[in-house]
């Protein structure tokens, strides 16, 4: 019988009808899974993105504040530890930064002879930009004016340099805590402290000692603020 010898037409039809039926199954079975946003106007799709951010923000803070609870409560004892050791280094670089505690370790030791004079406040505000800028910690002049940063340097009325209200008499020494090579290297940068002493404008003498530890003991005694109040 021919409807049991199908031909070939009649095979690619029945191929091509059964998968257009396939994909009405799917096609309905993913229309039913979804919501239906088809119909909802642009404000409300808006809002329900916003919703969604704020689900999601919602969430995220909780899964935060679960795992901060969670390693409070496993650290224990051990964590308050930490956390008070930690406390405490920031105190000591904060006083240190201050000028509030006597330091010492390494660093260099710069003698300055100034035969006529001529050291000048700004040729000395210089000089205390390179050490900064080579990595001093800590400086202080003439074993009595630690540097800070509310430091000063001008000339009083006899022409002599002043450093906090402090006269610095020659010759002056200046004692930087750091990594020694690099401080005197920056000390004895073309065109940085060691030239412009011992060049013409001052005609000068340097001398650095690099010193496996120097001890500071000057201190800034801290002022209350008039103004500024911590947030």
């Amino acid at each position: 019988m021919a409807f049991l010898r199908p031909g070939k037409g009649q095979l690619v039809v029945a191929v091509v009808l059964a998968l257009t039926a396939m994909l009405v199954v799917l096609t309905l079975r993913s229309q039913a899974a979804a919501p239906d946003y088809s119909n909802l106007r642009r404000a409300e799709l808006v809002q329900l993105l916003d919703n969604l951010a704020a689900e999601t923000r919602r969430l995220e803070a909780e899964v935060r504040d679960l795992q901060t609870t969670r390693d409070e409560l496993a650290s224990g004892a051990e964590g308050a530890q930490v956390a008070e050791e930690e406390a405490q280094r920031r105190l000591d670089q904060l006083q240190i930064i201050a000028g509030t505690v006597p330091v010492e370790g390494p660093g260099i030791r710069i003698m300055v002879q100034d035969p006529e004079n001529k050291v000048s406040p700004e040729l000395l505000l210089d000089a205390l930009e390179e050490l900064r800028d080579a990595g001093a910690e800590v400086v202080e002049f003439n074993d009595s004016v630690r540097v800070v940063a509310s430091t000063w340097l001008a000339l009083d009325a006899q022409g002599r340099v002043v450093a906090d209200d402090v006269v610095l008499e020659a010759p002056i020494m200046i004692e930087a805590i750091g990594d020694p090579a690099t401080l005197e290297a920056g000390a004895r940068f073309r065109g940085g402290l060691v030239s412009e002493i011992e060049g013409p404008r001052v005609g000068g003498t340097v001398e650095i000692d690099q010193l496996e530890e120097i001890a500071i003991s000057s201190v800034v005694v801290a002022e209350e603020n008039e103004f500024a109040l911590p947030n």
